[in-house]
Parts: C-alpha cells; sequence; structure tokens
C-alpha cells in the first residue's frame, strides 16, 4: 500500500511539472553554439524606432532573452539584451517580461514592468505560467494571461488568469474575472467564464479580450473604467487591436483537429466583416501589428508575417525567434 501511495504522489508530481512545461525548458538549454548570428551582451532601448523586438530561441546560453534587428533588415545579426523572459512586448517605451520562475512547483510566474531601458519599474508575482503579454499603445498599461492549469488552448480543462498593471496609478488587477460581463445585454454568469488574450484602445480606456464559456469563445469589447464587457462576437481567440483601432487581427477555429485548429483571421469592427490571412498554417500566438498593414506572429520555431488584407503569402522574418514587437 504505501509503495502504491508513493507512485501516486510520483505521477501527481510528474503532472504537475509538466505544467512548468515551456517557462523551466527555457532556463536549461545546455551551452550549444547559436545557429543564427548574434552579439550577446548589447544595451537595448525598447524606444527606439525601426527595430523588430523579439524572444531569442536559438539554441545557446542566449536562448529565452529579448533580441532586436533592423525591421527592415531582419535577416541581420540579432543583437541580444541580458533580459530572459518567456514572453515579451513592448509599447511607447514600456516593456513587459513574463518570465516563469524555474524549477517551482506550483508554477510561479514574475510578471516584469520595465522601461525603455530595460530598467525594471515593478515586478509582481503570480500563481500560473506565462501566456499572452501586451502593453497598451500609450505605454500606460502593461496586461497579460497566465495558464493556471493545462498548458495549451489545444487542451480541455485548462484554466487562465488575465491580469492589468496601470503604471500611472499603481492599481493592479489580479485577475479581470471581477469585471461584469453581458450577453444579448443581459448579466450573465458562469463559474467556467476565464479570460485571456487583452488588448487596449489607443484611449487607455476601451479593451478588447477573449472569454471562454461553456465550451465557446467570445470577443468582448470593455470598459477599463466602468469594468463591465460585453460579448460580441463568437468564435474569436486571442484578439489584437490595429494602430488605427478599426481591426482585430485573431485566432479563428476551423477544425476539431486538435494538430491544426485555427486559421489567422481580421474582423473588420464596423462592417462585421471577417478575412482570413494567407497564413494558412494553425498558429497559436496572439498576433503582433508591425503596422496598419502587417501582422506578426510566431510559428515553427521562427517569427513571421503576413498582410492583414489576406493578400499576398507570409514571409519569414526571423528564425528561431518568438514574441514579435514592433516599433
Amino acid at each position: 500500500m504505501r509503495a502504491r501511495i508513493l507512485g501516486v504522489v510520483a505521477a501527481v508530481v510528474v503532472l504537475i511539472a509538466a505544467a512548468v512545461g515551456y517557462g523551466v525548458l527555457s532556463r536549461d538549454r545546455g551551452p550549444a553554439v547559436n545557429s543564427v548570428a548574434v552579439v550577446t551582451g548589447q544595451p537595448v532601448s525598447v524606444q527606439a524606432k525601426g527595430q523588430l523586438l523579439f524572444r531569442n530561441t536559438a539554441e545557446g546560453p542566449d536562448f529565452g532573452h529579448l533580441a532586436t534587428v533592423p525591421a527592415d533588415r531582419p535577416g541581420e545579426p540579432r543583437k541580444v539584451s541580458g533580459l530572459s523572459c518567456d514572453r515579451f512586448a513592448a509599447s511607447a517605451g514600456t516593456a513587459l517580461c513574463l518570465a516563469a520562475q524555474p524549477g517551482v512547483l506550483p508554477p510561479m510566474t514574475d510578471v516584469i514592468v520595465l522601461d525603455k531601458d530595460l530598467k525594471e519599474i515593478r515586478r509582481i508575482e503570480l500563481p500560473g505560467t506565462p501566456s499572452r503579454g501586451r502593453v497598451s499603445p500609450d505605454g500606460k498599461l502593461a496586461y497579460w494571461t497566465l495558464f493556471v492549469n493545462g498548458d495549451s488552448y489545444a487542451e480541455t480543462g485548462f484554466s487562465t488568469r488575465a491580469g492589468i498593471f496601470n503604471l500611472t496609478t499603481g492599481k493592479l488587477m489580479k485577475s479581470i474575472e471581477e469585471m461584469g460581463l453581458l450577453l444579448d445585454g443581459k448579466p450573465y454568469y458562469s463559474s467556467d467564464v476565464n479570460y485571456w488574450g487583452i488588448t487596449f484602445a489607443p484611449d487607455g480606456k476601451k479593451f478588447y479580450a477573449t472569454v471562454g464559456t461553456k465550451g465557446k469563445t467570445y470577443l468582448v469589447e470593455a470598459d477599463y473604467e466602468k469594468l463591465v464587457a460585453r460579448m460580441i462576437r463568437e468564435n474569436v481567440e486571442c484578439p489584437s487591436l490595429s494602430p488605427d483601432a478599426k481591426r482585430i487581427a485573431f485566432k479563428k477555429k476551423v477544425s476539431a483537429d486538435l494538430a491544426a485548429p485555427w486559421r489567422l483571421a481580421v474582423l473588420d469592427l464596423a462592417s462585421g466583416k471577417e478575412t482570413l490571412l494567407a497564413e494558412t498554417r494553425s498558429v497559436d500566438d496572439q498576433a503582433a501589428w508591425l503596422d496598419d498593414r502587417t501582422v506578426a506572429y510566431g510559428v515553427d520555431s521562427a517569427v513571421w508575417s503576413v498582410p492583414a488584407d489576406g493578400s499576398g503569402a507570409p514571409r519569414e522574418l526571423v528564425q528561431q525567434g518568438s514574441s514579435p514587437a514592433g516599433v
């Protein structure tokens, strides 16, 4: 009986360790030589325009570190900073780094807010593993999504916590689940409500996110000051608002195949028209707008871009990278 109990305990430990997954792996890649050209230990400013920032995933001691290349010459050797993250985002001189605490059970994440020179402003320790992270267009709000159970949207039974930190007021919302939620104009209540993939409008008041409930996903439009959200469209995940605030890039579920369930699409908020993008691979990412015409995303261990109007073809920007952010 004692041996059986120990076996069960060991199995539970293995399952919990798997939930740490990506975060732990990112800090134990060994001393292998990088397979891409890098210049290490370089000062990086997230306010310098004309650059593409991303998370370096090339094998070696710089795995997981923030890197940058010229946006118009992404094939140049990447400059790699000393900042290590599992998810990264930046806008208007503010950066956000989500870093899983290695070897910690249950999983914990450091939500790190930094200034333009990557000097730490605020560090928030929260339960879960990194999933999504963004900074508002004005740089005054940082927001994120953490998995608190499970490690992939493709799996059932996951749970998320999406939070917001206001750099101006110091207000911290560890979870936006405290918001009021409306469906067809009526209050909606359910114990299985989960939010993820926040994206703010330039005014810093309106934001969009995904809510999951009863096996369905919805795009919600929310008021940050009133803390009320309303469901406005079904089958929208990981929204990303365009710089002109007129369109949303998102993941659209198009298949029940767990190996390839999504297509990238763009929603015109005024007309409601959806456009599938030329990227036909299944992309599990919150796309980032490089400008009003182009979105970038991580897939197949690289950073890619594609026109936002459905034309053209995917273009590989950076090999062995993820979490793109254009400045």
